[in-house]
């Protein structure tokens, strides 16, 4: 089986990347096909590897500033000949779902998501990522081409995995396709369910690093649909300990609207992270994901959330036995879930084993198994053909 790996755009690494990544052990020898690569943002992730990318790459500013380029990107992504492959697999939120296959070539899409901003809040999406005021101009005119080649660019894909089940109803909503559920990759096995003592410091036995304990923890990319604001504000009110670990676009505008009690730890080393999990009184979830790979994380630690009740964390958190759900996405509700958890007691263990089903492993055997009997499926049909 000759196969080949599709991604957006290689110019971060978040969530969509350690998917890709997972396919890399998976299926060691295959070749990568991106838009765009910025190996300096990369920090060497997939150095290793064979990365094809398009036109795109030589445009000036298109690694750094590639939303941009929306209506360029189609084009980039279609000049990819994959004729010599027996199967394709790409992971897309955007892009990498609309290569063009020959009918021997068998195209597997896992989806992270449909477009965001072709069929949700486009203006929405242009000023959460700061665009241009002329590009903002330019983007409702030119979703309806967009939209319409999203939607051609799905009917290409021969099956499609979702990352969840509140995505699949989205790919159902939109491209009016079934799909199969896997859920994606977390190295669970990386946290550990920690001690709580209250508000003493500890020392992890295997670091020198002391970690005081008490504070509540937020992780991720400091963009603004992670909502780090409205928590933010939230902690102004409460004078509790909020640490935030990550880096972005954002992290000015949140310092000067953060209080003294709010630290900002940037990036922090990978060996170090699951201390700060193990070690919080609960981990903050204010935004909606398709897959919240950072609360996984959390409750992988034995740590409660305090959640939005949207996206796909309601399908993997019971409410009062894993965290708290809250309704509005407001500094008040996070106010009001926070000051319940205070009163509340978890266990830790319990609830730690109710997300080892998202073992990186796990995940890893679920997607070479589901590659092999689609493939074995489509070879059947094209001889009967």
């Amino acid at each position: 089986m000759k196969i080949a790996l599709v991604h957006d755009y290689l110019v971060q690494y978040g969530g969509a990347e350690r998917v890709l990544e997972a396919f890399t052990e998976i299926f060691p020898h295959a070749s990568i096909y991106t838009i765009v690569h910025d190996e300096e943002a990369m920090h060497g992730m997939f150095a290793n590897k064979r990365i094809h990318t398009s036109y795109l790459q030589k445009f000036p500013f298109a690694r750094k500033k590639h939303r941009l380029f929306p209506f360029l990107m189609p084009i980039a992504i279609e000049q990819f000949d994959f004729s010599d492959y027996d199967v394709v697999l790409s992971d897309s939120s955007s892009y990498a779902k609309g290569i063009i296959t020959k009918p021997g070539t068998l195209h597997i899409c896992y989806m992270h998501t449909p477009m965001r901003y072709a069929w949700d809040d486009c203006q929405k999406y242009t000023r959460d990522f700061h665009m241009p005021s002329f590009i903002k101009r330019l983007v409702p005119f030119a979703m309806n081409y967009i939209r319409l080649w999203d939607k051609v660019s799905a009917d290409r894909v021969d099956r499609i995995i979702a990352n969840s089940n509140f995505v699949a109803k989205r790919i159902r909503k939109y491209y009016r396709k079934d799909s199969t559920v896997i859920h994606p990759p977390v190295s669970v096995n990386r946290f550990y369910a920690g001690k709580q003592q209250g508000d003493q410091p500890r020392v992890d036995e295997q670091s020198s690093l002391r970690v005081e304990a008490g504070y509540y923890l937020m992780v991720g990319r400091l963009i603004a649909y992670k909502k780090h604001d409205i928590a933010i504000e939230a902690f102004n009110k409460l004078g509790l300990p909020l640490k935030i670990i990550g880096r972005g676009p954002e992290i000015k505008r949140l310092q000067k609207l953060a209080g003294p009690n709010v630290e900002f730890l940037g990036r922090v080393a990978d060996e170090d992270l699951p201390k700060y999990y193990a070690d919080c009184k609960a981990f903050i979830f204010p935004q909606e994901e398709d897959f919240g790979i950072v609360a996984i994380e959390a409750l992988a630690s034995g740590r409660p959330l305090v959640a939005f009740d949207g996206g796909d964390i309601p399908e993997h958190m019971e409410d009062g036995k894993m965290g708290v759900f809250f309704e509005r996405q407001s500094p008040e509700a996070i106010v009001e879930a926070v000051r319940k958890i205070q009163e509340m007691e978890f266990d830790s263990e319990y609830i730690r084993s109710r997300v080892l089903q998202f073992d990186k492993e796990i995940f890893k055997e679920k997607i070479k198994k589901y590659v092999e009997e689609a493939l074995g499926e489509h070879r059947n049909k094209i001889s009967n053909f």
